[in-house]
């Protein structure tokens, strides 16, 4: 049964199941395995200062507007921002889907590491005996090994997403329930080996601040930095899951529930590693400094083959980390396909259909990852994935312009409603108290403190998004590409995988090519006009094609009623209900009236049934 033909719509049973799965698509190998690197490279408790400011002027401000958005439009990235910024600005939520999506072409590699060092670990693969920089170099140079684990992500994210919000559900429960519970016991045999020499420097160095580090803005960026990718600020994840959202669901208290369990989970994390860590290694800022990779297969299996109870503790220990580590990222990888799919199924794609073709894309543009440039650093003598590495270079800060786009919609939804106070009260000209008090406060007062709300958001939040986000952003991007044009050696040779133009080239190349697709492909559908037109793609190719809308289903559960009618694209009357038709005419670009194919085929299928019941 196509989308378009449902009667019902997905959501999620309760809060709890919402909290669970928002968790777990924000928690990630970035929590496990690049927070403990932050906190050892700026100066342990002193990275934690901006980190946990900046919790609450980036990462929870942005998720509040995506919970907003996506619960009252009840569409993906794609029509959420068709919704609320209009048919021109629907290109911007494929430009956050594509990011995510691109993200997770080589995040499933990473995952398949993950379950790869798992099992590993399982067999007694790395105790105290085991070279571990042989360990990593074979399995990488190997690509029949990697892209087997890759598979394996794959599949068991496609089995996890396959039947809805309902298994998605399930599924991040016991995960992360498993994840909690995984950590915590890591986290007391990490415990035990500091306490082992009688110091507890590890702990000590978690959480005591060094004033000098607070005076080098790397310290505020990388706390920057690490907080908006850790909660998935911006990326959409939260728009998607909020589609699920019952109508009486607290839009804030989730998502401060979030940001702080991810964050949790985060200190958690970087307690064990930097205590396990500081118990067995006589440098251990250099190893916690040594990069994500080298931390994280090289360092800890060597680090855990050295806890106190002899190898079946060690075996333990490792056990554990690695299987904590491969939940967080099946959790990550979760969201990352459901986003992708829940914007197929928008458009009328089958569930079905949309989960094995996300699934199996994410598979192929993840072989390059998996088995291209896999270089030996000749200093070292460790395998790196070079490929991998770049893709990470490109699509990671490209996330940061999501966030801005999020911003950007509420900007336009407050100036439209001041517009439109103005023509209520027949007033002109531009007055920005007027504006402050009927416009900037409008998404806020509409979308945020709707009555569902448990915390009542205050003007705090309008000076962030208005103010406070595009500094941020500013910042953010600046320094990214200041630190480039400093310490990247010929950082304008398009042919430099670490350079700036290989990351205009990608972002301008994909931003053009969404912003054309958005008339012919996003809002639109082409049509032949006739049958000696060819089939597809024949018929673009020769131009005998014409453009009707494309239909847009929401997600409304039964008693969730989210009007749109205010918003700047709700007046489309081809953005429908799950369930219902879309209207049988439209009006194309000359102002005549025609029939609407797919209104055409509903109405036969209709006819069908009604005469075959």
């Amino acid at each position: 049964m196509s989308s378009q033909s449902e009667s019902t719509s997905d959501e999620f049973s309760g809060r709890l199941g919402l909290i669970f799965a928002t968790i777990g698509a924000a928690i990630g190998t970035g929590n496990i395995w690049r927070f403990p690197r932050m906190v050892g490279a700026n100066g342990g408790g002193s990275f934690l200062v901006p980190w946990l400011i900046f919790l609450f002027v980036w990462s929870v401000p942005l998720i509040i507007a995506e919970f907003a958005l996506g619960k009252r439009s009840r569409t993906g990235t794609v029509g959420t921002f068709r919704i609320f910024g209009g048919k021109n600005m629907a290109w911007m939520g494929l430009w956050t889907a594509w990011i995510s999506t691109a993200i997770g072409f080589y995040y499933a590699v990473v995952t398949g590491w993950c379950l790869n060092y798992f099992q590993t670990a399982v067999r007694g693969g790395l105790g105290s005996e085991v070279d571990t920089t042989e360990v990593w170099n074979s399995f990488l140079e190997s690509p029949t090994d990697v892209i087997f684990f890759q598979a394996i992500a794959v599949v068991i994210t496609m089995a996890a997403i396959w039947r809805g919000a309902k298994a998605i559900e399930k599924v991040n429960v016991i995960l992360m329930v498993s994840l909690f519970v995984l950590l915590f016991s890591a986290l007391f045999l990490a415990f035990v080996m500091d306490l082992n020499d009688g110091t507890l420097d590890g702990f000590v160095y978690m959480f005591s601040i060094q004033p000098e580090y607070l005076m080098q803005p790397e310290t505020w960026i990388s706390g920057l930095s690490q907080s908006a990718w850790s909660c998935s600020a911006g990326m959409g994840m939260a728009i998607t899951y909020s589609v699920y959202m019952r109508k009486d669901e607290d839009t804030t208290l989730n998502a401060a529930t979030m940001c702080l369990a991810n964050n949790s989970i985060s200190i958690i994390a970087g307690l064990t590693v930097m205590m396990a860590v500081f118990a067995v290694v006589d440098d251990p800022l250099s190893a916690v400094g040594a990069g994500s990779s080298a931390i994280t297969f090289l360092v800890l299996p060597e680090v855990f083959a050295q806890a106190p109870g002899g190898p079946v503790v060690q075996v333990v220990m490792v056990t554990v980390f690695f299987l904590a580590l491969s939940f967080a990222a099946l959790t990550s990888m979760i969201s990352t396909v459901e986003l992708c799919v829940r914007n197929f199924v928008d458009h009328g794609v089958d569930r079905s259909q949309a989960v094995g073709f996300t699934s199996l894309a994410i598979f192929l543009f993840g072989l390059p990852s998996a088995a291209l440039w896999i270089k030996m650093d000749t200093a070292t003598g460790v395998a790196f994935p070079q490929f991998l590495e770049v893709q990470d270079h490109i699509w990671g800060y490209g996330l940061m312009f999501s966030g801005l786009f999020i911003a950007y919609t509420i900007w336009k939804y407050g100036w439209s409603r001041y517009k439109h106070w103005q023509a209520e009260n027949d007033i002109g000209g531009f007055s920005f108290r007027d504006y402050l008090d009927n416009g900037v406060s409008s998404f806020r007062d509409d979308f945020i403190n709707t009555g569902d709300n448990d915390w009542w958001i205050g003007k705090w939040w309008d000076y962030i998004m208005y103010l406070g986000f595009p500094i941020m952003f500013s910042v953010l991007m600046g320094s990214y590409f200041i630190d480039l044009l400093v310490n990247v050696d010929d950082p304008w040779n398009p042919s430099n995988p670490n350079g700036i133009s290989i990351i205009l080239l990608f972002w301008g190349v994909t931003a053009s090519l969404f912003i054309g697709l958005n008339r012919y492909i996003l809002v639109n559908r082409m049509i032949p006009t006739s049958s000696a037109s060819g089939p597809w793609p024949l018929y673009i190719l020769s131009g005998d094609f014409e453009l009707e809308p494309r239909p847009l289903y929401r997600n409304v559960p039964e008693g969730a009623d989210a009007p749109i009618d205010t918003l700047p694209g709700g007046e489309d009357e081809f953005i429908v209900q799950a369930g219902e038709r879309v209207p049988s005419t439209f009006t194309d670009d000359y102002g005549e009236t025609r029939a609407h194919t797919l209104a055409t085929i509903e109405a036969e299928l209709v006819g069908t049934y009604t005469r075959n019941p």
